[in-house]
């Protein structure tokens, strides 16, 4: 028989307006799966459990008020928070042992999540400040790859990642820097979207000036990220930006596909080409067009989103910076030696690319595929395994050079779980113009279905 950690967050939806299952019920067993299963994951830093069966109560009494027919589509779901996301009462650890205070009020798509009746498991780990992509910390932060134990999941949205993969939360939000949700999204197996720029409201706590991080989402199946996207976006008092339109394009679709980078002089994986050429395939079996893309190549663009992340490490206010990791102070003094007419000039560089992309790239294709990562999951601790920041970050670069373009430009994209090798899954990820989220989501759930439907919890955690 099937159990609950099983289903799918919209399965679960639906049990629980049936009355089938209670929203307490689904939320005891999850903490009932974290409280035996996550000392050997590592994905959670701090568990909510009475606050969320509180939560959840509530959510049953507003279910027996309102009728099935008035609740939301994740109406009594458990849902997992990245630890850099403000939730009231609750520490926001940032992964750094500098920080940890109780957060004074919600931030925006934690309000959301309250007001459509998610039950909050915890927060989840990440790397300290959320700046490197795996989640390995200072204050018991090693999260394990739910599918192999001595891989990393990726980061910085590891923990949130973990924990769904795992089955230990049936769907989780996590925030994309620089590609946070995708590249564990890719590396666990799951859906991970970034939305467009203005499609989640960001902050308060972290209004994320440079517009490079959104808060985005994480789950086993596309109808379950698109639910919860769904629940968390719209704007809020005080965005600088908003949405903006999209136009459906009808019929069949026309598909770029870049397998190279913009980033020069780096290698991209046999395994990580044919995930982006099985998701190609697949979306060509579909009746859509295919065409290669050539993206260019342009160092500058890469050394623009070093330089321009590293201000924001920079800008941590921090009591005690000998308590920091290594690369994380490599990185804060890296930003103070960029001034401001450097930051200025990468900030214009990062609208000359959302330009090109769009003039160049979407003006002749309505979504475009690439691997999610030019290199499968790497091994827990490869990161910091060298003396020198520099060349870990390097090392990092030849990880995730597809994703940050989209960061760059303010665009959304989405890691489709498509391929396996070596026991690890592979993502691959399709990206489009603005506000083409939903529709990125709808192509992803006809890849899934085609495959035979999504992928259930990684083997062992079932």
């Amino acid at each position: 028989m099937t159990v609950l950690h099983e289903l799918s967050a919209g399965e679960l939806a639906g049990l629980i307006r049936a009355g089938r299952v209670t929203s307490v019920e689904v939320t005891l067993h999850h903490l009932d799966r974290i409280a035996r299963l996550d000392g050997r994951l590592g994905a959670f830093a701090t568990v909510t459990g009475e606050p969320a069966l509180e939560q959840a109560r509530r959510a049953d009494e507003f279910l027996a008020a309102a009728g099935p027919d008035g609740v939301g589509a994740l109406h009594g779901v458990p849902v997992a928070v990245k630890d850099n996301i403000d939730v009231e009462d609750v520490p926001t650890g940032w992964g750094s042992a500098d920080r940890g205070d109780e957060a004074v009020g919600d931030d925006n798509v934690v309000v959301r999540l309250r007001r459509a009746h998610l039950p909050i498991l915890g927060k989840t780990h990440l790397p300290e400040f959320a700046l490197p992509c795996y989640t390995e910390n200072l204050v018991g932060g090693d999260t394990a790859n739910p599918w192999r134990p001595e891989f990393s999941p990726g980061g910085s949205s590891g923990g949130s990642a973990a924990a769904v993969s795992a089955g230990l939360a049936p769907v989780a939000l996590g925030t994309d820097a620089g590609g946070s949700v995708r590249i564990p999204a890719s590396c666990c197996g799951l859906v991970g979207v970034r939305p467009s720029n203005g499609a989640v409201s960001n902050g308060p706590s972290d209004p994320a000036p440079t517009g490079l991080s959104v808060p985005g989402v994480l789950a086993r199946t596309a109808l379950d990220a698109a639910a919860l996207l769904g629940t968390i976006a719209g704007p809020m008092h005080g965005d600088s930006i908003a949405s903006r339109p999209y136009s459906e394009p009808g019929g069949p679709l026309r598909i770029g596909l870049a397998i190279e980078p913009m980033v020069p002089d780096l290698e991209v994986a046999d395994e990580c080409r044919a995930a982006a050429e099985k998701l190609a395939a697949s979306l060509a079996s579909a009746g859509h067009e295919v065409i290669p893309i050539e993206l260019g190549k342009d160092v500058a663009v890469a050394d623009a989103f070093r330089d321009a992340w590293s201000v924001v490490a920079a800008s941590f206010e921090v009591e005690d910076e000998d308590s920091l990791a290594p690369f994380t102070r490599w990185m804060r003094d890296r930003g103070r030696r960029v001034g401001g007419v450097r930051l200025h000039e990468c900030l214009t560089m990062f609208r000359g690319v959302a330009r090109m992309l769009d003039e160049m790239v979407f003006s002749t294709v309505d979504l475009l595929v690439t691997p999610t990562l030019a290199q499968p999951p790497q091994r827990r601790g490869v990161f910091r395994a060298d003396a020198d920041e520099e060349a870990n970050f390097a090392a990092m670069t030849r990880l995730m050079p597809f994703t940050p373009m989209y960061n760059i430009a303010g665009m959304p994209a989405v890691s489709i779980p498509v391929h396996e090798a070596d026991g690890l899954p592979i993502g691959a990820m399709l990206g489009g113009p603005y506000g083409s989220e939903w529709r990125i989501l709808r192509e992803a759930a006809l890849v899934e279905a085609r495959a035979g439907g999504p992928r259930g919890v990684a083997p062992g955690w079932q």
